[in-house]
């Protein structure tokens, strides 16, 4: 429902930073309630006057804060680490650093703070329960991956010698080798490697349109390693530059001095060759954005939706939603949501819908004209198939109809499909009858794509309502 997998494809920034808030609130609270039990019991841990009268009140808040800043400079890593010397270095190593900077400046500021002995008191329960939240972290953490939450589903490919070379090593747990691409000069090669590979393998030959759905697959990585071809990387390329998911070189050499955090098991080098913009903590505010808007336009519109429903049944009965098959993000089919619009006479629901269509139901022309139809998927988005934002979804049929003429086309599906998008805000709304028109939504949306912020958004959303009450289409 929120894409957990998707906000944590490329790193961890995002659980990392949200724990330095919870350290410091930790902090916080660890100076609040020594305040209170130095000289007194539990049963007044809700007496909020003996905080405010004690001498821990101004360090209360400098400590926290200093603390915050600190933590983030020291928590350069993008990945998240669970073992007992990551603790060390990121969470007491600051803190002591943080007590430092503190005691400067009550010094240079002359601010009154009495030490004694009691302070060591207070570091080792602050040290407790940084621990303590050390461990919560770490389950957390583990949990997303054993639950295959924020697991990146993986299709490599390369040769034989790499993908097992890679396969026989130790991984990460957040990383899932689904299956992989090899290519084969003979049968008797593809048999041997089936042997002795324990995930599915593809050739060159393979529908990649139809493993990267059937897998799940999030990213493609490219082993660079002694490959049997000549450019062996250009040569892989070829078989996956199309498709919608995130596509990583791999240095298959080890080095054992390499300093970059773009690592793959602690050893491997990689660098993004084509990754999408959607992840980390910009994703996570667009969803967010996402769930809330669309209770909130459900609940305002909701008169209007029941209007329309009760309408449509008048004229033409049951089914009042249409429901029919589109392409989300990497490619997985999913049931979009409508309220219907034509009548239940048996037609080729691959004919694009036109301005005078005869099949229209009377109230179907009105609320299409006005967009009421697609109100039913703000549901879509409160699932996790759709955003508010984003390129529209095609019918399956004319993504791999389009697929065949435009290079590029795929590439749509780095991102959650929309209600609203860019291209259907710079004039590319309605049916698309021409291979034209397709291209010019296809380059409006890839340009979203790659120049997408949250105020982008935000912008593509209000000039939405004003297209539909200016500019009604069909």
């Amino acid at each position: 429902m929120f894409r957990l997998e998707k906000i944590f494809q490329q790193n961890d920034l995002l659980f990392i930073n949200t724990l330095v808030f919870f350290k410091s609130l930790i902090i916080f609270l660890s100076i609040y309630f020594f305040s209170i039990l130095e000289f007194n019991s539990i049963f007044d841990l809700s007496n909020v006057n003996i905080y405010i009268k004690s001498h821990y009140f101004y360090i209360s808040f400098y400590l926290p804060i200093i603390y915050l800043l600190n933590a983030f400079i020291w928590n350069r890593g993008n990945k998240y680490k669970t073992n007992f010397i990551s603790f060390l270095l990121n969470d007491i190593l600051p803190l002591f650093i943080t007590i430092f900077i503190c005691v400067i400046i009550f010094f240079t500021f002359k601010i009154n703070f009495d030490i004694n002995a009691n302070i060591i008191g207070f570091l080792i329960l602050t040290m407790v329960n940084l621990f303590l939240g050390k461990i919560i972290s770490n389950y957390l953490y583990n949990k997303l991956l054993d639950e295959n939450i924020i697991q990146r589903n993986i299709l490599l490919v390369g040769s034989v010698d790499s993908v097992k070379k890679l396969l026989d090593e130790s991984k990460d747990k957040i990383n899932i080798y689904k299956c992989c691409l090899i290519k084969f000069y003979n049968d008797d090669a593809l048999l041997k490697a089936r042997q002795e590979i324990k995930i599915p393998i593809f050739t060159e030959k393979a529908d990649m349109r139809s493993i990267l759905e059937y897998h799940a697959l999030g990213q493609v990585w490219i082993l660079d390693k002694n490959e049997p071809v000549s450019n062996p990387i250009n040569y892989y390329l070829k078989f996956v530059i199309k498709f919608s998911v995130d596509i990583l070189i791999l240095n298959m050499k080890t080095n054992p001095k390499s300093l970059s955090k773009n690592l793959v098991n602690h050893k491997y080098e990689y660098k993004n060759y084509e990754i999408s913009k959607f992840h980390g903590s910009s994703l996570f505010v667009k969803i967010l954005l996402d769930k809330m808007l669309s209770i909130f336009f459900l609940l305002l519109l909701s008169p209007v939706i029941i209007v329309s429903m009760a309408l449509i049944y008048l004229e033409d009965g049951f089914p009042i939603f249409f429901t029919q098959d589109r392409t989300g993000w990497d490619g997985r089919r999913f049931k979009i949501f409508k309220l219907r619009s034509l009548k239940k006479n048996k037609f080729d629901k691959t004919v694009q819908v036109s301005k005078d269509d005869k099949r229209f139901l009377k109230i179907g022309k009105i609320i299409r004209r006005f967009s009421i139809d697609e109100l039913p998927q703000f549901f879509n988005v409160l699932n996790g198939d759709m955003s508010i934002v984003g390129p529209r979804p095609h019918m399956v049929e004319h993504d791999i109809q389009y697929a065949e003429v435009f290079e590029s086309f795929l590439k749509r599906h780095k991102t959650n499909p929309g209600l609203t998008g860019w291209a259907q805000v710079s004039g590319h709304r309605g049916a698309t009858p021409t291979r034209e028109h397709m291209k010019k939504r296809m380059d409006a949306d890839l340009w979203y794509m790659n120049n997408w912020t949250i105020g982008l958004d935000l912008f593509i959303i209000l000039k939405t309502f004003y297209i539909i009450f200016s500019k009604p289409g069909t």
